[in-house]
C-alpha cells in the first residue's frame, strides 16, 4: 500500500489505525520518542498529526504529561449523534433524487466491501468501507459545507466504532441494516433512507451505551 502524500498524513493515518485497533487503548500514554521511532519518522509530523487527533477528541493533551488516547465517553457520543441525525437527514432525504447510476454503483460497491471486510474480521478495514459506504450514501446530495461537518463528527466516533464492531451479532446486525439502507438508496426514497439511517444510529447508540454505562451491581 503506497504512503499517503505527506509524512504528517501517514503518522496521522497510523495512529488512528493504532486507537482503532486497540494498540493504543483508552487513557493509554502516547511515548513521543518511542512512536516517531517506531514510525520512522521525526517528532515534527508526529506532533503535528497529535495536534489534528486532539482537536478531533480523539487524544487528550495534559501539560507535564503529555498526549494520552482519549476515554470513550458516552455523554460524548450522544452529543455527536445527535448533530449526526441533524445533519446527516437533510443529506440523506436529498442524496437520492440527486444521485446517479454510478453514484448507486459506489454504494453498492462499498456495501460488498464492509461484508468482505467482516467475513475475514478485519476490524479496521470494516470500520473504514463502513464510513465509504455512508459517504457514498450522503454526498450526491451536493452539500459540501454539511459533508464537511458529517466528517468531522465522524472522525470523532472512530474509536466507538471499533467497539461495537467488536461484537458479531453487531456485526451482523449491521450488515442486514446496510443492504435495507442501499436498497432505499437505490429506490430513490430519501424519507426512507433517512428513517433507515436513523434507526441504524439508535440502534449503535443503544449497543454502545449498554457498553459504556453498564447498569450498577446490587
Amino acid at each position: 500500500m503506497p504512503r499517503p502524500p505527506t509524512t504528517q498524513q501517514f503518522v496521522l493515518d497510523e495512529l488512528r489505525r493504532a486507537i482503532l485497533s486497540r494498540e493504543l487503548a483508552p487513557n493509554q500514554p502516547i511515548r513521543q520518542d518511542s512512536m516517531a521511532h517506531t514510525l520512522g519518522v521525526s517528532r515534527v509530523p508526529l506532533r503535528e498529526a497529535l495536534k489534528t487527533l486532539e482537536a478531533e477528541g480523539q487524544v487528550v493533551y495534559r501539560p507535564h504529561r503529555g498526549y494520552t488516547v482519549a476515554e470513550l465517553s458516552l455523554a460524548d457520543l450522544l452529543e455527536v449523534y445527535r448533530l449526526r441525525e441533524l445533519l446527516e437527514t437533510e443529506a440523506a432525504t436529498l442524496a437520492p433524487a440527486r444521485a446517479g447510476e454510478e453514484d448507486a454503483a459506489r454504494v453498492r460497491e462499498e456495501l460488498h466491501a464492509v461484508a468482505g471486510a467482516a467475513a475475514h474480521d478485519d476490524l479496521v478495514e470494516m470500520i473504514s468501507s463502513n464510513r465509504r459506504f455512508h459517504f457514498a450514501l450522503l454526498e450526491p446530495a451536493g452539500m459540501p459545507w454539511l459533508m464537511r461537518m458529517v466528517r468531522t463528527l465522524w472522525d470523532t466516533t472512530d474509536a466507538y466504532r471499533a467497539v461495537y464492531y467488536n461484537s458479531p451479532e453487531n456485526r451482523d446486525r449491521v450488515l442486514a441494516e446496510h443492504e435495507s439502507i442501499a436498497r432505499a438508496f437505490e429506490a430513490r426514497d430519501g424519507a426512507e433512507l433517512a428513517r433507515l439511517l436513523r434507526q441504524h444510529r439508535e440502534h449503535a447508540v443503544t449497543a454502545l451505551r449498554a457498553t459504556l454505562d453498564p447498569p450498577a451491581n446490587d
